[in-house]
């Protein structure tokens, strides 16, 4: 059921091995006091615990409340104290020491539990010692598994405090029945089986991994590998060789862009590659819209997939049959990309409030540019003004403990709004186009959706990351983190010295180049669309700046305030006519 690595080697955790262990927790938590519908925190990195933490709670009739191990003492002290969590559950000394420095100011807070064994003490019980005293006391509870069955689907399973790109977070209520109602309707599309085998590498704190990287697993009988770090996924697709993989767009983008790296590092490569995308596009577009296939181009798409796609699969492991994606808008550029590769990637939407899925594409019927059709007993509606509307047994039960936000979010007729711009075609599918919130309208009047323009700059060699800003100015200007690898290698070729990459982007020929390479994948904008000016950043966004939220989000507003004053400087600069 379970993989994860200790000790330099990975170790297997059977589905058997996994319920025993949830029952010991679970009635250990019982035994703790822990009671029906009290609140248990999980703050941890992905690991089997994390899963056992998850099930022991749930079959003691708890809500859990999983925090991201990214999350800083002083936030994670607001979700605790917001949730009135009884007991946290913790991963390591890192996290423990977190929660050390802010227990004096959580007094609903009784138990820490943490899963390493070794840092356990006076102030924390270790989860094995929990799962001890739960297995000395089950004569004690002959009725558990009764008891654990006797959840109803509106009984509050979990909250989930969004990262949110403003403001605090809000904690989202899901029950047993929008959980499970989203992972049964999200089988029926996903075609999941117990031969497939998993790398979880998001954070299991993020309602798209728990669903479909945890419990859509679980229930198809499939094998989950906790992937060690981030750093570690890509040795990790080599030894594990997954079926499967979620993940966020900054994840394809990445392999992208390294593919783009390599294949553009001498003359031949490049034209090797530029030939084998163009074949590749051709016989995507026959293959999508269901048309036969010419010869001619059969043999060009087998001859490039020898040539660069193999490798690329070869990169992934070999063995992928399909990654799903989600959290963030994936460019159709990259989409079709890994789809001629042979990896098509399964673009889904949804929210944390909506348990997440609301639609998502399927293996037989995918539509690059869209999110896929919605889920069978899902409604979808878009409103006069473009926002996406959803109803039915997925959407939460509402913020906890803030009746104001819930009436503002869900309606009377009980249709949640999402926030999001979209529209359905003539097929059913779901297409996004920009985050309500984030619609930049210049002082002009015109009305520029930011996310699209940002990701065709991505699809760029150049470009590692983008943002677009302008509302309320007199035009729109875009902030790039350009590709390192890329810059340095152009300058080496000129001569120039590359080794102090802010110096090297201070130099006006290396500005001129990244700014010529981003103008040429935006040249088809309408003109109002265009950015009229560039400003370069030699350092990626992060989450310890507080520009990207925990699944690697940019929060817009906070790259605009911490740019604030070279942004001002180049608004008073710019040209009357711009």
């Amino acid at each position: 059921m379970l993989r994860a690595r200790r000790a330099g080697a990975w170790r297997d955790l059977s589905y058997e091995e996994v319920a025993e262990q949830v029952e010991a927790v679970s009635i250990g938590l019982i035994e703790l006091g822990v009671a029906p519908g009290d609140r248990v925190a999980i703050l941890s990195e992905n690991r089997p615990e994390w899963a056992i933490g998850d099930f022991a709670c749930l079959c003691a009739r708890a809500a859990d409340v999983p925090i991201y191990p990214t999350l800083p003492p002083r936030q994670i002290a607001y979700i605790l104290r917001d949730a009135g969590a009884v007991a946290v559950l913790v991963g390591d000394a890192t996290q423990l020491a977190k929660v050390r420095d802010i227990r004096a100011e959580l007094p609903d807070l009784r138990h820490v539990i943490v899963f390493d064994r070794e840092i356990a003490g006076a102030e924390a019980l270790s989860l094995d010692a929990v799962a001890e005293r739960g297995r000395a006391a089950r004569a004690r509870h002959p009725g558990w598994r009764d008891d654990a069955l006797a959840a109803r689907l509106d009984d509050l399973a979990t909250i989930i405090y969004t990262s949110g790109t403003t403001g605090d977070p809000k904690g989202v209520m899901l029950s047993h029945g929008n959980i499970t109602f989203d992972v049964v309707a999200g089988l029926a599309v996903l075609p999941l089986r117990d031969s497939d085998e998993c790398l979880s590498l998001l954070p299991l704190s993020h309602i798209f991994e728990r669903m479909a990287g945890h419990y859509c697993m679980i229930q198809s009988g499939a094998v989950i590998s906790y992937a060690t770090s981030l750093a570690a996924v890509p040795a990790e697709l080599l030894e594990r060789r997954p079926t499967v993989v979620c993940a966020v767009p900054r994840f394809y983008e990445k392999i992208h862009a390294r593919v783009l790296e390599s294949a553009t590092a001498s003359p031949l490569k490049r034209r090797i590659f530029d030939w084998a995308r163009s074949a590749g596009e051709r016989w995507t577009g026959y293959v999508l819209a269901r048309r036969p296939l010419p010869r001619g181009l059969v043999l060009r798409h087998a001859i490039a997939d020898r040539l660069v796609f193999a490798k690329l699969r070869a990169r992934t492991g070999g063995r992928v049959r399909f990654f799903v994606a989600g959290g963030a808008p994936l460019a159709p550029d990259i989409a079709r990309f890994f789809f001629m590769a042979g990896l098509p990637v399964l673009e889904g939407y949804g929210l944390t409030e909506t348990s997440p899925v609301i639609a998502v594409n399927s293996p037989g019927q995918l539509k690059i540019g869209t999110v896929g059709r919605p889920l069978a007993g899902v409604e979808v509606r878009i409103a006069a003004d473009g926002e996406i509307l959803t109803r039915g047994p997925h959407v939460m039960l509402g913020y906890f403990q803030r009746p104001e936000a819930t009436a503002e979010a869900l309606d009377a007729d009980g249709w949640f709004h999402t926030g999001d711009i979209g529209v359905i075609d003539g097929e059913g599918y779901l297409v996004i186009t920009d985050r309500k919130k984030d619609i930049i309208v210049t002082a002009g009047g015109k009305n520029i959706a930011p996310q699209p323009i940002e990701n065709r700059a991505k699809s760029s060699r150049w470009v590692t990351n983008a943002v677009m800003l302008g509302d309320r100015r007199r035009f729109p200007l875009l902030i790039v983190v350009p590709n390192r690898e890329t810059v340095r290698a152009w300058a080496e070729a000129r001569g120039l010295p590359s080794g102090d990459l802010p110096a090297l982007l201070n130099r006006p020929e290396t500005v001129e180049a990244i700014e010529r390479e981003v103008m040429e994948t935006l040249k088809d904008l309408a003109h109002f669309e265009l950015p009229k000016r560039l400003m370069i950043l030699p350092e990626d966004f992060s989450i310890e700046s507080g520009e990207l939220t925990p699944t690697l989000k940019v929060k817009r507003r906070v790259v605009e305030r911490n740019h604030q004053q070279r942004i001002e400087e180049l608004y008073r600069t710019s040209r009357p006519g711009e």
